[in-house]
C-alpha cells in the first residue's frame, strides 16, 4: 500500500511521455521537415529559373532571339511528345 504513491506517479509519468511522443514530437519533426523543405524548394526554382535564362541568353548570340526561342520550343516539344507517347504507351497495358 505505500508503494502505491509512487507506483502512480510513474504511470502517470509514463502515460504523459507516450502522449508527447504520439504528438508533440512527431508536430516538431513534420515542423523542422516544412521548415527545411521551403527554402530548399524556392532555391530549386530559383536555380530552374536561372538555367533557363542562361540557356536562352547562351542561344541568344549566335541564333538571335527569336532563334533562341524557336530552340527552346523545339526542345519543349519535343520532350511533351516523348512525355505523351509514354503516357499512352502506359495507359494501353
Amino acid at each position: 500500500m505505500e508503494d502505491l504513491a509512487p507506483r502512480f506517479a510513474q504511470l502517470l509519468e509514463s502515460v504523459a511521455t507516450k502522449v508527447r511522443s504520439a504528438t508533440v514530437d512527431r508536430a516538431a519533426t513534420g515542423v523542422k521537415v516544412a521548415a527545411l523543405a521551403l527554402p530548399v524548394a524556392v532555391l530549386a526554382v530559383l536555380a530552374v529559373v536561372f538555367l533557363f535564362m542562361t540557356i536562352h541568353a547562351a542561344l541568344a548570340i549566335p541564333l538571335g532571339r527569336w532563334g533562341a526561342y524557336a530552340v527552346e520550343a523545339g526542345v519543349f516539344a519535343a520532350a511533351a511528345a516523348l512525355l505523351w507517347r509514354k503516357r499512352t504507351s502506359e495507359e494501353s497495358t
